[in-house]
């Protein structure tokens, strides 16, 4: 049942099948579960929840909605009020000529918490994940999904990353993208933001199983289960030994080089954008008006 602590909260927890289900709901549909960092801490607690609860074996991630995630919140009056005052709006850039410098200092440490950490260490959950997600991904959705074991997806859903095209970056900050999609593929949809469907993702491995939309939370229980049956620690160490031979390949150490490498870019916009978008942002980056929400404020400075 659901908690009654996660009333109107931005993510929802509740157990299933005597507790050994754990169930994480992003809950903010009516913005396309665009991930606020309050969104974001809600989401870590929940992880915590389920990793602290023994009596839990699997962990589903899903999404209230039309959409799984539309990927960082960086348009709404809420999302804007929890980065006040941003790189560009703290009054060591504005009085004391820090300039990009700035930018760079404190969008890296900012990311480095919100995006980064909390990815790696949800990846090395001492539980099973599985990403359950339908319609559209984009961009830091794809974080989340990737820090999951196993992902299953609607006959609906897509996958993308604008970043890469549209802002000058290598792509997200948790950058899996060569081991998620393969070198060639990635290169590839990083540089023209295409995105791939369903069918397109499980052929390349990405997705698990694809299921009809209508029959997609149901199925992915099912899915829960049968692994949910296998003995604790021979799940842990089947986990942990994959985990570890993709560490051994150097997976880790890609995923740290690649953050620097973003945070370069958002030095270099800054640099080319000084005292305009508090993150980086152009305000042609697609966002909420692609998927029918309400088009966020611009973020220009006087």
């Amino acid at each position: 049942m659901v908690s009654s602590d996660d009333a109107a909260r931005q993510v929802e927890y509740e157990t299933l099948d005597d507790g050994r289900i754990a169930r994480i709901w992003l809950n903010r549909p009516d913005a396309q579960n665009a991930q606020s960092r309050t969104l974001l801490v809600q989401l870590d607690e929940a992880f915590g929840r389920a990793e602290a609860d023994d009596t839990v074996r699997v962990v589903i991630l899903a999404a209230r909605g039309k959409n799984f995630s539309a990927g960082h919140d960086l348009g709404s009056e809420e999302a804007l009020a929890e980065r006040a005052p941003g790189p560009t709006q703290h009054p060591t850039f504005r009085s004391h000529g820090a300039t990009a410098a700035g930018v760079a200092e404190r969008t890296y440490l900012q990311e480095w918490h919100f995006y980064f950490e909390n990815t790696r260490r949800w990846r090395d959950l001492r539980k099973i994940t599985i990403a359950q997600v339908q319609g559209n991904a984009i961009s830091a959705a794809l974080m989340l999904i990737w820090a999951c074991d196993l992902i299953v997806a609607a006959d609906d859903a897509k996958f993308s990353d604008v970043v890469g095209v549209r802002m000058g970056m290598p792509g997200v900050e948790y950058y899996a993208h060569p081991w998620e999609f393969g070198a060639r593929k990635a290169k590839e949809l990083l540089l023209t933001g295409d995105s791939i469907d369903a069918d397109e993702a499980y052929r390349l491995g990405m997705v698990s199983k694809v299921f009809a939309r209508e029959e997609l939370e149901d199925k992915t229980l099912e899915f829960a289960r049968r692994i949910a049956e296998r003995p604790t620690m021979a799940a842990l160490l089947v986990k942990d030994s994959v985990n570890a031979a993709s560490d051994a390949m150097g997976f880790t150490e890609a995923l740290r080089h690649a953050f620097h490498i973003h945070e370069l870019g958002h030095a270099h916009w800054a640099s080319a954008n000084e005292n305009r978008w508090p993150v980086g942002m152009p305000p042609d980056v697609p966002d909420w008006r692609t998927l029918g929400a309400p088009k966020p404020a611009r973020r220009d400075t006087p």
